[in-house]
């Protein structure tokens, strides 16, 4: 029996720049790409702190999740890669305000770089309900 995928696409997050979806949904599970703070519209970000890439690199995810018809509490796993160790309390303060009361399991990776020079990049694992 083959496996159906649908690929789950949002004009409220950048569209892929690459050959990749968004996000991929296989049965229950939905599997989101790596998310970027870029903007949906691609125009550079205001403020290019560490604080404001997650904040636009979250508001990414969530509004795939959203689009698939899922929410922070589907959530079940979260990757974050943020350039710097010392950066990692700011991106944990922000994921905190964003997130609320979802706690999914996650993994923090201090890497020394990004694409395009980013500070963050997040993907996540969720668990939908049926028949969405």
């Amino acid at each position: 029996m083959a496996t159906k995928h649908t690929i789950i696409s949002t004009d409220k997050a950048p569209a892929p720049a690459g050959a990749y979806s968004q996000a991929v949904r296989t049965g229950q599970t939905l599997y989101i790409s790596g998310q970027l703070p870029i903007r949906a519209d691609k125009v550079p970000l205001d403020d290019m702190a560490l604080e404001a890439q997650a904040r636009q690199a979250l508001a990414n995810m969530l509004a795939i999740l959203e689009a698939a018809g899922g929410s922070p509490a589907d959530l079940v796993r979260v990757t974050a890669y943020i350039v710097g160790v010392e950066n990692w309390p700011k991106f944990n303060g922000v994921y905190g305000e964003m997130l609320g009361d979802a706690r999914p399991a996650r993994t923090v990776v201090p890497v020394p770089e990004l694409h395009y020079g980013y500070l963050v990049e997040v993907d996540a694992i969720a668990t939908l309900p049926e028949g969405i």
